[in-house]
């Protein structure tokens, strides 16, 4: 009987010393993780503004407490510079769409605005910082839970983009895909690639470039490609609906509390191009892999070909190729985002040689869905026995192109050469392509040659018989 008792005194011993080493344990996994200062907030559904509920890197229970979905993918937020001091208005919208997309992932936003207030070449220096807590904590995630970081796709914007980067290039196995939204140039366009966003950092690195106008580390966003795929909307200088006349319209509409947003218009822009590529899943925007953007504005890229285009966003094709894939498009100025995008080819013909430079023309094209008429655009010279090839965009869809119309607009001056010639082209044909749907249509005039003529009327064309488009090549 005694030594029963005896026995279960030891037991009960053994027991509590195993207890307290394991909270032991728990302490110094705490006390290990004690100098992280960044801040990994679980966002939900339901409350997509307020940093409610702390995964907290030592912590296991912390993760059940914010009911972390371990067999679904992870989204990890990181914002960037902030003079206030406080999340931007992006930051909730980002998050709603998120899970809009993928109602069962986990939204978590890092953060960091205690380092990211501060003077900006502090702020950019933070940013290692930075990477290196989101690395320490998906690791811990990896290394405490098993949960595959396979799963993890890290996105950042400016500052918060390179952040993003050195955390890849830190953790233990690559993630699944880095999202750098307009990273940050300043500081960043000549630095190494281990201290900054670089395709190196995770399985696959896509990258927005919205606001690159400026001399190199003097531009907003970075301008050199450093993902993958780099994709430049509207040549990624400056975007559509941000000049001055729009931002004075909004004031006058809105009032003064999207001020903020107006002076980081383009900036910010990459971040709304990615929400619409969210919610707009059935008609994502398309880019196309280009040399240079006066190429693309030639219309000379449209090919789908070998993966020359790719969607913009979230449904992008995980293309890795030896050296980064820059890529063009257009787009509207508002949400839905999308365009469809023509090149267009004309051949002036004429008697009489004749060259003129920066001259203004209108394009109108009729389609079996709608149209879109007057569309303007510059030729920088126009020369007889030329061909020109040019970009045009529409912000509707118009369906199958069956009609279209070409006007030469008079200069906007007095020109004596206008009044005393009448300055004419002959054109035959004029070729276009189709970015979207990749189909190429040839149009020819009703009157086998139309004459254009600069301040007069429109020529028209209508799509040419099947036979012509076989025995004229592109």
């Amino acid at each position: 009987m005694e030594g029963k008792a005896l026995l279960l005194v030891v037991l009960g011993l053994w027991l509590q010393s195993l207890t307290a080493s394991r909270g032991g344990v728990a302490a110094a996994d705490a006390r290990e993780f004690k100098d992280i200062e960044s801040k990994f907030a679980l966002r939900t559904p339901e409350d997509t503004a307020e940093d409610t509920c702390h995964l907290v890197p030592g912590v296991s229970e912390s993760v059940a407490h914010c009911h972390f979905n371990h067999s679904s993918k992870t989204f990890v937020v990181i914002h960037g510079w902030t003079v206030t001091g406080m999340y931007e208005s992006w930051v909730p919208k980002l998050v709603a769409a998120l899970y809009k997309r993928e109602p069962d992932s986990n939204v978590i936003v890092v953060d960091w605005l205690s380092r990211a207030q501060q003077h900006y070449p502090v702020s950019a220096g933070y940013t290692k910082l930075v990477g290196k807590d989101v690395a320490r904590f998906i690791n811990w995630m990896e290394e405490e839970f098993n949960y595959p970081v396979d799963n993890v796709h890290l996105l950042g914007y400016s500052l918060g983009a390179h952040a993003a980067g050195i955390a890849g290039s830190l953790t233990n196995k690559k993630v699944n895909r880095i999202t750098g939204l307009d990273p940050a140039g300043p500081n960043f366009e000549y630095a190494e690639a281990p201290s900054r966003l670089s395709p190196d950092d995770a399985d696959f690195v896509d990258v927005l470039h919205t606001f690159t106008r400026g001399s190199p580390d003097r531009s907003i966003g970075i301008q050199k490609p450093v993902g993958h795929v780099d994709i430049y909307p509207n040549g990624g200088t400056f975007q559509p609906g941000c000049n001055i006349g729009e931002a004075i319209r909004v004031i006058a509409e809105r009032g003064l509390g999207d001020v903020d947003q107006l002076v980081k218009c383009s900036h910010e822009r990459s971040i709304h191009l990615f929400i619409d590529s969210l919610l707009n899943e059935e008609n994502p925007s398309k880019a196309y892999r280009c040399n240079s953007k006066e190429a693309f504005e030639k219309g000379l890229c449209l090919s789908c070909r070998k993966n020359r285009c790719n969607n913009l966003g979230y449904e992008i094709n995980k293309v890795r190729a030896k050296r980064s894939s820059k890529m063009y498009l257009k787009t509207r100025s508002q949400m839905p985002y999308k365009v469809f995008h023509y090149q267009v080819k004309i051949h002036f013909s004429g008697t009489e040689s004749n060259t003129q430079t920066n001259q203004a023309f209108e394009i109108s094209l009729y389609g079996t869905v709608a149209e879109s008429e007057n569309i303007p655009f510059t030729l920088p010279e126009v020369s007889t026995n030329k061909t020109y090839s040019f970009l045009i965009y529409t912000e509707v869809d118009i369906g199958e192109l069956l009609m279209m119309k070409l006007k030469w607009k008079s200069d906007s001056y007095f020109s004596w050469s206008d009044w005393w010639s009448s300055s004419r082209f002959a054109i035959e044909k004029i070729r276009v392509k189709a970015g979207e749907t990749q189909k190429k249509v040839i149009f020819c005039s009703r009157e086998k040659v139309a004459h254009l003529q600069k301040g007069k009327g429109s020529a028209v064309f209508v799509k040419c018989h099947d036979k012509s488009l076989k025995k004229s090549g592109w």
